[in-house]
């Protein structure tokens, strides 16, 4: 049975534990890929203040909040 994706693409995520000099996000899902060896699916993402784009897997990102006229939401 295929898996499916939980976040669209043009989707907005961040990374749920950022590496030091890593941007946490937020982070625009740019292409939907296949499950990687482990078996969980992934995805690229592209941050507009970085040059390249990062493959990560499903449990390594998460919904971006995003501010609206002073309130976060999920």
């Amino acid at each position: 049975m295929q898996k499916i994706h939980e976040f669209p693409l043009g989707g907005s995520v961040q990374l749920t534990s950022p590496q030091h000099k890593v941007k946490p996000g937020p982070y625009t899902v740019t292409r939907l890929m296949p499950e990687g060896r482990d078996g969980e699916l992934q995805y690229r993402i592209k941050n507009d203040e970085e040059a390249t784009e990062r493959v990560v897997t499903e449990t390594q990102i998460m919904a971006a909040r995003v501010a609206h006229a002073g309130v976060f939401s999920a």
